[in-house]
């Protein structure tokens, strides 16, 4: 399963059909998804597809440090 945090990027929906016609599942989720929620799905990889925003702009969406201790590939 390849799970898909989606910062606002035109392309989550894309991005999922190119997974999923590899004859993948993969599941699109919000940046704030909790880290305990992300181990529960156990994804063998995870896309962070974003957005036009400003990752330093203030209210900019986070998503939770712990999921690059995991031990599994990110792209982002």
């Amino acid at each position: 399963m390849i799970l898909i945090i989606d910062f606002g990027s035109q392309y989550n929906q894309l991005i999922a059909r190119r997974v999923r016609e590899n004859q993948v599942y993969c599941q699109i989720e919000p940046p704030n998804i909790s880290l305990a929620a992300i181990k529960a799905l156990k994804p063998e990889g995870i896309i962070l597809s974003g957005g036009p925003a400003s990752i330093y702009s203030k209210g900019a969406p986070r998503v939770d440090r712990g999921i690059f201790k995991m031990g599994v590939p990110i792209l982002g």
